[in-house]
Order: C-alpha cells, then structure tokens, then sequence
C-alpha cells in the first residue's frame, strides 16, 4: 500500500460545505422507465442542474436505495439517475436470466435515452460488471466509478464468496443490512439464482484492459469480496485508474462513508489522469467511523414520516406506481435532510468542528479530457 495520503481541508471550509448542504438541497425525487424491446429499466432522479451527471448502478439482488446517502452529496456536483434493473425492486423480468452484456445494453440505452452526455457512470458489486462491460465498448464514455468490483478469478465459487460476503456483512451497519434483506426479499430467490451464475461467471478480468475511460476503483478495508490483492490487480488490468482504499468501511462503502465516497468520486471527474496511478492503492486516513448518529438525528416525526415512506415505497413499487413511488422516495429524502439539518444545527450549538475533508472547487466543463 502507497503511504497513507490525508485529504486537505480547513474547518471553515468544511462549514461552508455543510452549511451549503444544509441550505437549498434538491429532495424532489423523479421516477421514470427507459424502455428497451420488452424490458424497462426504472430511473430514479435527484436534481437537474450542475457540471457533470452521474448514472448509479447497484448489485445483484438490491435496488437503487442503496444509494440513498450517497446520491445526495453526489447531487452538490451534479444530477444523478440511480437505476433499478429488471428483476430487482420490483422492476419486472423476462422469461430468460439476463447476461451482464444485456444488463450492461440497457444501462447504454438508459443513458442515451436520457441524452446524457458523458456522465460520470458509478457501479457497485455486480454493478462493476455491468459498467465495465459497458465502458469497454463505449469510448465515448470517459469517467468510471467501481465499488467493490467482483468477481476474483481466483475466488470464483459460490461457497468461497457466500463466505467472504458474511464476512463483509459483518462490518456493514445495520441500516445496509435492512435494505439488503428488504431488497432479497423484493428480488426473490427464483430470480437471484439465476443471475448470481452470470455474475460468478463474468470475466471482468478480461474486459479491463478494453477500457479506455479514467477509473476510480474504492474498496472498503472489511470488504472480503474484494480483497485488497484483487484491487490491486483490478489497476493493474486497467489502463487509466487510481485506487483508494477506505479504512473501517466494508462492502456496501457509499453508504456508511458517502460523503467520503463522494468526494473521491468527485475529485476523480475534476482530475483527469495524467499518468496511470493504478500502481498505488491510497488510504483514506480523515474517513469518519460510520456512525449515522453523528450525520443524523432524526425527531419522532422525521422517523414516522421515513418509514411511513419507506412502506408506501414498497406497496407502490409492488403496484407498479411510478408516481406514488416519486412522491414516496422524495418524502424519505426530505426527512432524511430534515435530520441532517438538525444534527449540524445540534453541532453549531455545541460549538464541534462539522467533518473536515477535501473541498470541492467548481470547474468547467472545458477542464475534462
């Protein structure tokens, strides 16, 4: 591992981040389909202004909440479009187990549909897959994000990894754990494992080397289903990359560590590599522990109306309501920032430092390769 590199930040400048975020932040969730022959992937939007759109793809089984905290902090950069794939949160199925070539073409179309111009594309698990074989045959696109990229040639059995994801689970909190199981539960046991022999099969390792946009790969220090030694490799096979490793995190990073994640995932876009990093995998060293308490602190009524929304989430999901969806998703947003706000209003009166780290600088869209 390269020597631990610290972000640099200034408590002012931390205030002014979290002061910025505290003011007028988009809530408002959209929800639409983008059609494909006789599939559809669900598109779930937060914002429609900034420099650069982002396009988030989840894992086998789970659905785009997962990137419930991490699509906020994203959204101080730019839109960003989290999707639900068929055959997970409730989107429907074909008759046939998808590839990840197919899964990876409807991702394609959804951002051409959308007319989205060079964005900023973000996998995470089986979601590294599907934007690897996609950015492999898309030089067009010049901007990938993998999050705990699977599978490791060398690990390539059921057991090995059901193993190495309990392993993993371990370290998660238990909020990921919720929305995994919820989301399994959603997916169905039929349906998992008929994708999970695509995903164990799908070399990766051979359409690394076939991309030609800058890589951020994040892995999280817990994570065992992607170790540190297969990380390593993941830079080597790649052309363009940078590594970065975030202490105390597992599988499921950008949700316990979102605002780090976002960060990166933002510096990443801003920054073009000059010169192939892929040789160093750095060290998050300001990462905070995890703890949501410490970002959140939710009254009684902003934990009613969340799961309240998270319910309604569900049924309408269930009922195929793309609009009771919308409403649902964007009151869960506006009490997870009412929340927010409390909690640094609570920090304020307390006369603590907000969370330092690196400050996001605002650059034009001439900066990118």
């Amino acid at each position: 591992m390269s020597p631990r590199r610290r972000h640099a930040g200034s408590a002012r400048r931390a205030a002014a981040r979290d002061a910025s975020r505290s003011g007028d932040v988009d809530t408002n969730v959209t929800v639409r389909r983008v059609e494909r022959d006789d599939l559809y992937v669900r598109v779930n939007t937060i914002g429609d202004t900034g420099e650069r759109p982002f396009v988030l793809v989840p894992g086998i089984g789970v659905s785009s909440d997962y990137f419930e905290r991490l699509a906020p902090n994203l959204n101080e950069f730019g839109p960003v479009h989290a999707l639900d794939l068929p055959g997970f949160a409730g989107v429907p199925h074909p008759g046939h187990a998808l590839t990840i070539r197919e899964y990876a073409d409807l991702v394609g179309t959804a951002i051409d549909e959308l007319g989205l111009d060079d964005p900023v594309v973000v996998g995470h698990s089986m979601g590294t897959q599907i934007v690897v074989d996609l950015a492999a045959r898309r030089p067009d696109l010049s901007t990938v994000v993998l999050i705990g990229p699977v599978i490791d040639p060398a690990h390539r059995h059921v057991l090995d990894q059901a193993v190495r994801f309990a392993r993993a689970a371990w370290h998660e909190p238990g909020r990921v754990k919720f929305l995994a199981l919820s989301a399994y539960v959603l997916c169905g046991v039929r349906w998992f494992s008929r994708i999970l022999p695509k995903m164990m099969t799908y070399p990766i390792e051979q359409h690394l080397p076939q991309i030609a946009a800058d890589t951020l790969v994040i892995r999280g220090e817990h994570d065992a289903v992607a170790p540190r030694e297969w990380v390593r490799r993941v830079g080597e096979l790649l052309p363009s990359s940078r590594l970065w490793e975030m202490p105390g995190a597992a599988h499921s990073v950008m949700h316990a560590h979102a605002e780090e994640v976002a960060k990166l995932c933002v510096e990443h876009a801003q920054q073009p590599i000059r010169h192939d990093e892929g040789d160093e995998l750095h060290h998050y060293v300001d990462a905070g522990d995890g703890d949501e308490s410490d970002d959140f602190s939710p009254s009684p009524a902003d934990f009613v109306k969340a799961v309240g929304a998270r319910l309604r989430s569900t049924a309408a999901t269930m009922r195929g309501d793309d609009e009771a969806l919308a409403k649902a998703k964007t009151d869960h947003a506006e009490s997870m920032q009412a929340a927010f706000d409390r909690r640094q209003a609570e920090k304020a009166a307390a006369g603590a430092d907000p969370d330092d780290g690196p400050h996001i600088e605002p650059t034009t869209r001439d900066s990118r390769r």
